[in-house]
């Protein structure tokens, strides 16, 4: 009888708990959205095209991080703050293009409060993720 009690106190208890803990915190919605639009093979190598739309929120940074190829983008809203490792920081503007050498370690995000989006063309290595985070 006691180990019943125990087992269907424990129960309770669990239940109870994760009951609550998912009402504390709620899901916050990503910074980064991501909208893959194309991808196709480049013949006789191992790259590949991939053609996307990356949207940042307002305020946000990505962090230092590198893409395993190089990356054609167009600011499409917004304003885009950038910075390659050893470069002056810049902001790109709407109607502005801008090129990142292949596997360059930088740090992109929204210029200010209001939110940016951007349209790249990357021609990456495959299999590689699309994005591989510095090391410090």
């Amino acid at each position: 009888m006691l180990k019943k009690s125990l087992l269907v106190g424990s129960v309770t208890a669990i239940l109870l708990g994760s009951s609550a803990s998912a009402q504390q915190a709620p899901l916050q919605p990503s910074p980064v959205k991501r909208t893959p639009l194309g991808k196709v093979e480049v013949p006789g190598s191992n790259y590949e095209v991939v053609f996307g739309i990356t949207e940042l929120a307002g305020g946000f940074k990505s962090g230092r991080h590198s893409h395993p190829g190089l990356v054609m983008a167009y600011v499409a809203e917004g304003e885009f703050w950038y910075l390659v490792d050893g470069q002056a920081e810049r902001i790109y503007r709407v109607g502005e293009s801008f090129q990142l050498p292949h596997s360059a370690i930088h740090n992109e995000g929204a210029a200010g409060s209001a939110p940016v989006k951007v349209m790249a063309v990357f021609v990456v290595e495959k299999g590689k993720p699309m994005v591989q985070p510095a090391a410090d």
